[in-house]
């Protein structure tokens, strides 16, 4: 909004949010929806073009074998459809780049070759109109209060908030452990370290602990997933008050498109029609 010269303000209710380190995100193209795999192509583009404007490092790409080795990422399956290149290792292949991980005869292993983790703690700030409030609590939503638009983007307090509007969504708040486990030898399984890279479960934000089993010797975190009964998102105008934009239930993967979801909320809240068949 506030890059489309709209007097944007964006209140959260965190304390000094955008200080804090959050743990690293995964992005990924692989979908079973074709709608959701497009959403992911367009993605891609405007992270690559967020990492630009920022001058550093947003995404960083991870897959399952030495990068040296070409051959190895060279796609043995490939989604013509949707574009999506991916490899398709045996069970000896997958032993061999990850002995820790046996497969029986009847599978395989699926990689995605443009899959990574995203840096969600750097953060661009542009000088773009946009005004940031942290601390700041929203109680209530007034009907009738003259404002141009107003998207709300309250994660697992949707519900609450659109109570004050008379709509409620099905939406399950489900609190998720953020869990790691010790490595044996630091830096084994590492983003930097590509030997022996575990798809989703590498050591960044902690160094030494990668995300699997119980962790010590660090604070523990928590994840509020807000989930809808078939994991897909809600984007939609209020069906009583037109200018309200919700944007909600993103169940534990709506993080790696939220470029092409700001972009689709900017335009439902400017009263366009959005890029893509909501």
């Amino acid at each position: 909004l506030a890059k489309n010269k709209q007097k944007t303000l964006l209140l959260e209710q965190v304390a000094a949010a955008w200080e804090r380190s959050w743990p690293d995100q995964l992005i990924r193209k692989t979908y079973e929806e074709d709608f959701f795999i497009q959403m992911m192509q367009e993605s891609y583009e405007l992270w690559a073009q967020l990492e630009r404007e920022a001058g550093v490092e947003l995404y960083r790409p991870v897959d399952y074998g030495p990068r040296e080795r070409r051959g190895f990422l060279t796609p043995k399956g490939h989604d013509a459809k949707a574009q999506v290149p991916t490899v398709f290792l045996e069970k000896q292949e997958l032993s061999h780049h990850i002995p820790s991980v046996t497969l029986t005869d009847a599978n395989r292993a699926l990689t995605d070759t443009h899959a990574g983790v995203l840096y969600a703690d750097r953060r661009v700030f542009q000088s773009s109109g946009g005004v940031i409030k942290d601390g700041e609590k929203v109680i209530d939503i007034t009907p009738g209060v003259a404002w141009g638009s107003l998207v709300i983007t309250a994660g697992p307090w949707a519900n609450t908030l659109l109570t004050h509007t008379g709509l409620q969504l099905p939406l399950k708040v489900v609190k998720i452990n953020v869990c790691y486990w010790k490595e044996k030898i630091p830096g084994t399984y590492s983003v930097s370290q590509w030997e022996y890279d575990i798809y989703g479960l590498l050591s960044n934000e902690y160094p030494g602990l990668i995300k699997v089993s119980n962790r010590r010797d660090t604070k523990p975190d928590d994840c509020m997933y807000t989930v809808t009964p078939d994991h897909n998102f809600v984007l939609d105008s209020h069906p009583i008050y037109g200018n309200i934009i919700i944007s909600a239930g993103f169940s534990g993967h709506g993080f790696k498109f939220d470029p092409i979801i700001g972009k689709l909320l900017s335009q439902l809240a400017m009263g366009q029609a959005p890029s893509d068949d909501l």
